[in-house]
C-alpha cells in the first residue's frame, strides 16, 4: 500500500497551492482539524495528484487567519463548515456561513470536538429556534414541502425541503445530521485494536470498507507489513461487501420504478450473497474478521465459494438482461438526475456516481491496497451521468467483483493471516478503501500514550450527499425517488 507525503503549507499559500493542484489534474479529497497540542489546532488537507502517486497531505496551523478554499475547490465547503461546527474555527471568506452538522438552536457549551468537552454533558437544543434555510425563492406560486425527518418504511432520519410549483422542483435542500453520533469523538483514547470494532459500526453496510481503511491507517502509522494471505482475503471480503450492496441497490431501484418482480429478484439475490457471507465468516455483514495487522482468524473459502459465485453470476446475468430490456424501467432511468462531469468533479462526487459522469477514478486501481496491486479491477465508466448510467456502472461492477473474488481464490497464498503491529507513539497514518459507494479515508493520529488521539473519517456518502441536490434542482417530483435511489446514498455514513 502506498504511503502519503506530508508537507507544511502556510495559510497564505493555500489558495495558490490548491489552484496549482487542480490545474495540474489533481483533486482535493478532504480537510479536517485536530489538536497538535492542547491549545494548538492544526488543519490537514488531503489531496490526490495522479494515479499511482502517493497522496499529499498539507499541514497548516489554525492559530491565525486561514482562507476558505471553497471557491477554489467547492467540495471543501462542507469540510470547512464541519470544522467550524465541531472545532469552532472559522475560515475567512467561507461562502456558506450557515451551520452544517449543528442544527439551528443547538447550543453546545464548547465546540463538540474540543479536548475539554465533557463526555457527560449533552448538547442543549432550543427547539424554538428552528429556521428554514435562506433560499431565494419568492414567487407567490412557490410551495414548500418539508418531508421528514421521520419517513415511512425503515428509512434513516433526514428532512428534505422541496420548493416547488406543481410537479416542478425549483430548489431542493436536504437537512441531514439529525442523528449525528459523534463517532470520531468515540475513537479518542481507545487502543488501536478495539478501534476496529467501532470502525465497523460507522456505517453498517460498509463494515469491511471502514474497518479496512482504519486498519490500513494504523498499519501505516506503525510501519506494519500485512501477510500476503491476509491481503488476498481482505480483497475477497471487500468484494463480497460490494456484491451484496450492489444487489440491494438494484432491488431498491426497481422498487422506485414500480418494477415489482425486479425488486423481489434483486432482494433475493442480495439475500443469497449475504448467506454466502454468513457461510464464509459467520456474519451477514462480514464483521469481526478484520484486525490491525491482518485478520482475526483464517478463512477457508476455496472450492465451495467458486461454485456458489458461478451460480450467483448466472442468476445476475439473467436479472440484468431483464432490467436492461424492460422499457417501463428504462424510461424512468434514462435522462433522470443528470450529473455533468464538471459538477461531479467540483462538488466531490465519488464511486459509481462519479464514474457514471465520465470521471475514471477508482482507489483499487489508482492507489492499490490489499491485493489489488496483483489483481487490479476492471473499472467501468459511463458518460451520460443519469440514473441509467449509474445503474450500468454498478452492473459492470457486480461482474467485476465476482471475477476479482474468483481470481483471489485461484491465487490465494498460504501462510499466516496476521502480523504483530507495534503501535508507535506520536505517529500518524492515512488509510483508504474504495467502498461500494466510493472513496473512504481514515486519518489516524496516535498520541504519546499509544492511544488514539484523533481519527478522521471521510465517508463516500458525505461527498455524494453534497452532490445530490445539483441533480434535483429543476427536476420533477415524479422522478425524485428514482434519482435518490440511483445515488445509493446512506445517511449513517454521512451522519458520523
Amino acid at each position: 500500500m502506498m504511503s502519503a507525503q506530508t508537507t507544511a503549507v502556510q495559510a497564505g499559500e493555500l489558495i495558490d497551492a490548491a489552484s496549482e493542484l487542480i490545474s495540474s489534474g489533481g483533486r482535493m479529497q478532504m480537510a479536517y482539524a485536530w489538536y497538535l497540542r492542547k491549545d494548538e489546532l492544526e488543519l490537514r488537507y488531503v489531496a490526490s495528484t495522479a494515479a499511482q502517486a502517493p497522496f499529499t497531505v498539507w499541514r497548516c496551523g489554525a492559530n491565525g487567519s486561514v482562507p476558505s478554499l471553497a471557491n477554489t475547490s467547492p467540495l471543501l465547503s462542507w469540510y470547512e463548515r464541519e470544522i467550524t461546527d465541531l472545532f469552532g474555527f472559522k475560515f475567512d471568506g467561507q461562502p456558506q456561513s450557515q451551520r452544517l452538522v449543528l442544527h439551528t438552536g443547538a447550543n453546545p457549551i464548547r465546540p463538540p470536538l474540543a479536548l475539554d468537552y465533557p463526555n457527560d454533558v449533552p448538547i442543549r437544543i432550543d427547539r424554538t429556534k428552528q429556521a428554514l434555510p435562506d433560499v431565494a425563492v419568492d414567487e407567490a406560486d412557490v410551495q414548500l414541502l418539508p418531508f421528514g425527518p421521520v419517513r415511512a418504511d425503515v428509512l434513516e432520519s433526514a428532512e428534505f425541503l422541496f420548493f416547488y410549483i406543481g410537479e416542478a422542483i425549483l430548489h431542493f435542500h436536504p437537512r441531514l445530521f439529525f442523528k449525528h453520533r459523534g463517532m470520531e469523538k468515540r475513537f479518542e483514547h481507545l487502543s488501536p485494536d478495539p478501534g476496529v470494532v467501532l470502525a465497523e459500526r460507522v456505517s453498517g453496510v460498509g463494515s469491511v470498507a471502514h474497518a479496512l481503511a482504519y486498519c490500513q491507517a494504523v498499519e501505516a502509522a506503525s510501519n506494519c507489513v500485512v501477510p500476503p494471505r491476509a491481503r488476498f482475503l481482505r480483497l475477497l471480503l471487500a468484494e463480497m461487501e460490494r456484491l451484496y450492496n450492489h444487489l440491494h441497490y438494484f432491488g431498491h431501484l426497481c422498487h422506485t420504478t414500480t418494477l415489482k418482480v425486479g425488486e423481489a429478484e434483486g432482494k433475493l439475490l442480495e439475500e443469497r450473497a449475504k448467506q454466502l457471507n454468513t457461510r464464509l465468516t459467520g456474519s451477514r455483514f462480514l464483521r469481526s474478521v478484520l484486525a490491525v495487522g491482518g485478520l482475526r482468524r483464517d478463512l477457508a473459502p476455496q472450492g465451495w465459494l467458486h461454485e456458489e459465485l458461478d451460480k450467483l453470476h448466472d442468476a445476475f446475468a439473467r436479472y440484468a438482461k431483464h432490467m436492461e430490456s424492460t422499457a417501463s424501467h428504462l424510461d424512468r432511468l434514462i435522462t433522470t438526475g443528470k450529473l455533468d462531469r464538471r459538477t461531479a468533479f467540483d462538488q466531490g462526487a465519488t464511486g459509481p456516481v462519479e464514474r457514471a459522469s465520465g470521471i475514471d477514478r477508482d482507489l483499487r486501481r489508482d492507489h492499490p491496497y490489499a491485493a489489488y496491486q496483483e489483481i487490479p479491477p476492471l473499472v467501468a465508466v459511463r458518460e451520460a451521468g443519469d440514473a441509467h448510467a449509474r445503474a450500468q456502472v454498478r452492473m459492470a461492477e457486480v461482474n467485476a467483483s465476482i471475477a476479482l473474488i474468483q481470481c483471489a481464490l485461484d491465487m490465494m497464498p498460504a501462510g499466516a493471516v496476521r502480523a504483530d503491529c507495534a503501535i508507535m507513539p506520536n505517529s500518524e497514518g492515512l488509510g483508504w478503501a474504495e467502498s461500494p459507494r466510493g472513496t473512504l479515508f481514515y486519518a489516524v493520529h496516535i498520541g504519546a500514550d499509544s492511544k488514539l488521539a484523533r481519527v478522521k473519517v471521510k465517508s463516500p456518502s458525505f461527498s455524494n450527499w453534497r452532490v445530490f441536490p445539483f441533480t434535483v434542482h429543476d427536476s420533477n417530483m415524479m422522478d425524485y425517488a428514482i434519482n435518490e435511489a440511483s445515488f445509493g446514498l446512506t445517511i449513517a455514513g454521512c451522519d458520523r
